[in-house]
């Protein structure tokens, strides 16, 4: 394969790929994933971004990482789209906001804060981070036939992991009611809006509200309690996938 045939960013070659794909941050993750699937091979890994084919329940899918920030996580998502890719779902983790959400608990994103450092310069500050109706409802389905604790609803796409000098206002988004704190998943909803593409999110709860941050203290994410998470949040997404009818 030469350098025509593949992507500038990613890698990944730009025809042949499976219409469906599952992204996470780490590429780690997304080879223990990949060793989940049924004849398996990597097709990219470049720079943070590792890619495997497989297949789930006899559906071909893809596995990508994108690493961690929207800006680079996007790279990802454009260059999937343009490779054909019509549905994408992210697994990541998220610090929970409200009382009641707990460790290795699934959040179903309904729509996002967009706060994620890019999108303010692909559209106006007006456009929405809204999940596509069905793949909310194939998550919400899949993580009940796995008796996943889960909660639907809004969560924040901020750039900043720690945090700094500014306020950058978690009290109100705390009282608006919004669930869990995250890092990429309003830049995939908003490019996926744009491109008639289908798309969503799950994160499992890691336990890192966003006070904790301050030096690290209270933030572990290396967990039994997230593990099992994670793990039941692959299986929700990944049926949820391939549960999807092919689009027209």
């Amino acid at each position: 394969m030469t350098q025509a045939d593949t992507f500038p960013v990613t890698g990944l070659p730009r025809t042949g790929l499976p219409t469906r794909a599952l992204v996470v941050g780490d590429p780690f993750r997304a080879a223990q994933i990949a060793n989940q699937l049924a004849d398996v091979r990597e097709v990219a890994h470049q720079r943070e971004y590792r890619s495997f084919v497989g297949e789930w329940n006899g559906s071909s899918v893809l596995v990508s990482s994108h690493g961690v920030g929207a800006p680079g996580a996007i790279c990802l998502f454009q260059e999937l789209m343009d490779a054909g890719v019509d549905t994408i779902i992210r697994l990541g983790t998220a610090g929970a906001m409200l009382r009641g959400i707990n460790d290795g608990d699934l959040i179903v994103a309904e729509s996002c804060v967009r706060d994620d450092g890019v999108t303010h310069q692909l559209v106006p500050e007006s456009y929405p981070a809204a999940a596509s109706p069905e793949v909310v409802l194939a998550l919400a389905d899949a993580a009940r036939r796995h008796d996943a604790p889960h909660h639907r609803g809004i969560v924040w796409t901020r750039a900043a992991f720690y945090p700094g000098m500014i306020d950058l206002k978690q009290d109100g988004y705390v009282k608006l009611g919004v669930l869990a704190i995250e890092m990429e998943l309003s830049a995939l909803l908003v490019l996926a809006s744009t491109r008639g593409v289908r798309a969503g999110g799950a994160l499992v709860i890691d336990g890192a509200n966003a006070d904790d941050l301050v030096d690290g203290a209270g933030y572990d994410p290396h967990r039994t309690v997230v593990a099992d998470g994670v793990a039941r949040g692959v299986s929700v997404t990944l049926d949820a996938l391939v549960a999807l009818p092919e689009l027209a």
